[in-house]
């Protein structure tokens, strides 16, 4: 993937997080701030400024610049941790031209151990890490087993869309939604959820 493919998917991206913003509103106003969409759509808005910029860079920088957006423009707990993300992602990268599918999971550990961090969090506690990890695992399994990219992707998709079903399955104990306790048990993460459309944009482009 080069710096233009990057620049597409992240666009794309965008564009998925501006039409479904109103749903991932929606799962947050039942257990976290009522933000989370509007929020990602405002901060990608502002990442899509950036782009029409970043034509000479490398990969790593507009994942980099993506993520100080991020960082710097959207409000509540999604900004930080996507922010942190991309961040580590971009740092990870700076020195590649053209990012493969084995880098990008490679990196893609980094940018779970940032937002880890970042969010104090881990699996089992309904949030993004809940589909991130899994599909981290399951593109990790695919590409050793000699799978495709496009077909490692697919089956981070998967996970990832499992993990969404498992968050519905477990209170939350992180964030706002720790609040209502049980009564989160039911509704599905929406930054799991985000998530898991992103992959599906990069999925979509290989």
């Amino acid at each position: 993937m080069t710096t233009d493919k990057i620049i597409t998917i992240i666009e794309k991206i965008s564009a998925k997080i501006q039409e479904e913003k109103l749903f991932l509103t929606e799962l947050d106003n039942v257990i976290g701030d009522g933000d989370h969409g509007i929020n990602l759509a405002r901060g990608f808005s502002e990442v899509e400024k950036k782009l029409s910029t970043m034509g000479d860079k490398n990969p790593g920088e507009v994942l980099k610049t993506v993520g100080m957006t991020l960082v710097s423009t959207v409000g509540g707990a999604s900004g930080p941790l996507y922010g942190t993300g991309f961040m580590k992602m971009g740092m990870e990268l700076k020195d590649t031209a053209d990012v493969t599918v084995e880098d990008f999971v490679r990196v893609f550990q980094v940018a779970i151990e940032g937002i880890s961090l970042r969010g104090k969090s881990t699996t089992g506690e309904k949030t993004m890490l809940d589909s991130m990890v899994p599909a981290k695992n399951a593109m990790e399994e695919a590409l050793a087993a000699g799978k495709s990219p496009k077909e490692a992707v697919a089956c981070g998709v998967a996970a990832a869309k499992e993990g969404i079903e498992y968050t519905k399955t477990i209170a939350a104990t992180k964030g706002r939604a720790s609040y209502l306790g049980d009564r989160s048990i039911g509704h599905q993460d929406p930054g799991a959820t985000s998530f898991t459309m992103m992959l599906e944009i990069l999925e979509g482009e290989l």
